[in-house]
C-alpha cells in the first residue's frame, strides 16, 4: 500500500485487491447447516400443482442437501 497524504487509512488504493462478493442470488437460494452442508429447496413445486400427486408435492415441499459434487463449488460461490 502506498503512502499517500491525502488518503484516509482503509481507504482502497489501486494497489490493493477488492473485495470479493458473494453471489446474493444463491445466498437467496441455499442456507448453510450446521454440519456444514448445504441446504436446498426443490423445484416443481411453484405452478401446475394440479396434476402432481399429493405424494409428490409432499416430498417436494421438504429441503434436500445438496450433492456432493455441486457442494464444493457452491460454496466458493457463497465464500463459506
Amino acid at each position: 500500500m502506498t503512502t499517500d497524504p491525502g488518503r484516509k487509512p482503509g481507504e482502497g488504493g489501486e494497489d490493493e485487491m477488492p473485495k470479493q462478493k458473494s453471489k446474493r442470488a444463491l445466498r437467496k437460494r441455499v442456507k448453510l447447516t450446521g454440519t456444514g452442508r448445504l441446504r436446498r429447496y426443490h423445484a416443481y413445486k411453484s405452478h401446475i400443482l394440479t396434476k402432481k400427486h399429493p405424494k409428490r408435492k409432499r416430498h417436494l415441499r421438504k429441503p434436500a442437501l445438496v450433492s456432493h459434487a455441486d457442494e464444493r463449488r457452491l460454496k466458493r460461490l457463497l465464500m463459506a
